[in-house]
């Protein structure tokens, strides 16, 4: 165990747990954060929307997050997958946390920041999670604008873009891209009759197609036959290709550390994917002291938001952590 309690337990190196950590330095406050390495975009080679480094490697975005927390010399970096998360029974007023680690050690600390992240549950299509990240699309402001103009696009209308709003939505920001965008509905041939009569109500299918053909698989082809592109084979044997393909997937918490300390989750129409209910400004769970931030509490998934968060969640725990320390009342 560690010697004394830190402050706060950073769990998560991505840029909520990155933006913590180095606000909590602005105010001395010692913590630890806890990176397993495991990160969303760990298969992108730019991130965006994110001013003075837009289309920048996001690996060297953490790497020099690193080095401007170290200078304050008050967080400590650990790589390593915490694996066990409580509250310790101290007979303290002020709560304790203890953080077990996949090495066998204990470290606590007086507030926690969950910055764990999301995982992407990937649909049930063979070469989805090759192509997931390079060629398929979740976020049309983070990737696609470098394929503009692109000739066609494609729409994966399953999940929970498998209803018409979501599944125009994704379709009306892909035509921003590209001149032409098909909806694959993937055997649903209700919602692609839906959809069809639609846009022709619209006189909008000029631009957007529907296709309900199941989908058998997925492919990148090689980048000398025909980069830049995505290949979609159908069960009937035939074939199609796009220069790329839209789907936000279902998403789960990653971590069951939110689990361990019985936090709250948001409200969902799918309890097992639902998101850390944790709402801004201060971004408190239901466990006091214990914070959340980053993808793991909003189902808009973007850097610029984990920062945002990242940095409000340890100013509320810097805001509980000063109070304590005369033993006024906090905030909140």
């Amino acid at each position: 165990m560690s010697p004394s309690p830190v402050d706060v337990l950073i769990i998560g190196g991505g840029p909520a747990g990155l933006t913590a950590a180095l606000t909590l330095s602005r105010q001395l406050h010692t913590a630890i954060l806890f990176d397993n390495h495991e990160y969303r975009n760990k298969t992108s080679p730019y991130m965006h929307m994110i001013p003075g480094w837009d289309h920048k490697d996001p690996a060297e975005f953490r790497s020099t997050a690193h080095e401007e927390i170290a200078r304050y010399g008050t967080v400590q970096l650990e790589n390593v997958t915490i694996t066990k998360l409580e509250q310790l029974d101290n007979n303290d007023p002020l709560p304790l946390f203890a953080a077990a680690d996949a090495n066998g050690n204990t470290w606590t600390g007086r507030k926690v920041i969950l910055a764990t992240g999301s995982k992407d549950i990937y649909p049930d299509i063979p070469g989805y999670a090759e192509a997931w990240g390079k060629r398929i699309y979740h976020c049309l402001f983070c990737k696609g604008r470098e394929d503009h103009p692109a000739t066609n696009a494609g729409v994966l209308a399953i999940q929970t873009a498998a209803n018409i709003p979501m599944a125009l939505h994704q379709a009306e920001n892909a035509a921003q891209l590209a001149t032409n965008v098909t909806i694959y509905t993937h055997g649903a041939e209700t919602l692609a009759a839906e959809l069809k009569a639609l846009l022709a109500s619209k006189g909008s299918e000029g631009v957007f197609r529907v296709d309900a053909r199941p989908i058998a698989r997925l492919a990148l082809p090689s980048e000398e036959t025909e980069p830049n592109s995505i290949e979609l084979l159908f069960e009937d044997g035939s074939t199609g290709t796009e220069t790329f393909l839209v789907h936000n997937p279902l998403t789960c918490v990653r971590s069951p550390l939110a689990a361990q300390l019985g936090v709250a989750m948001a409200s969902s129409p799918l309890p097992e994917v639902a998101d850390v209910a944790a709402p801004a400004p201060v971004h408190q769970t239901s466990v006091r002291g214990v914070f959340a931030a980053g993808d793991c509490i909003t189902p808009y998934k973007v850097v610029a938001g984990a920062i945002s968060s990242g940095c409000n969640a340890a100013v509320a725990a810097s805001a509980q952590l000063v109070a304590e320390r005369f033993g006024h009342p906090a905030l909140f």
